[in-house]
């Protein structure tokens, strides 16, 4: 029987999927009636962002699984590479 990440992996071709990564820094606000969260990742230059109707404790330190796909934003007229996280989970 497959996980759930096997079938959304399956699914979704441009998915990635990371295990056992350390979080090094995580920032919450809120943006409209979401938490916009911001993490870095150990070893990564890239942040990864998803939205959650409430904040987490701080992730700062943990070890998570995360399941993403890479995305472009215009920050302030540049176009900079972020990771969208679809699924997450603390270890």
């Amino acid at each position: 029987m497959k996980s759930p990440v096997d079938k959304l992996l399956t699914k979704h071709h441009g998915l990635v999927h990371s295990d056992g990564v350390k979080v090094v820094s995580h920032t919450q606000r809120e943006v409209d009636d979401w938490v916009q969260h911001t993490l870095m990742i150990e070893g990564c230059d890239i942040a990864f962002k998803f939205k959650r109707k409430q904040k987490y404790k701080s992730l700062k330190g943990q070890r998570v699984n995360m399941t993403y796909y890479p995305n472009l934003e215009s920050v302030a007229g540049f176009e900079v590479e972020v990771m969208k996280v679809v699924r997450i989970k603390v270890h």
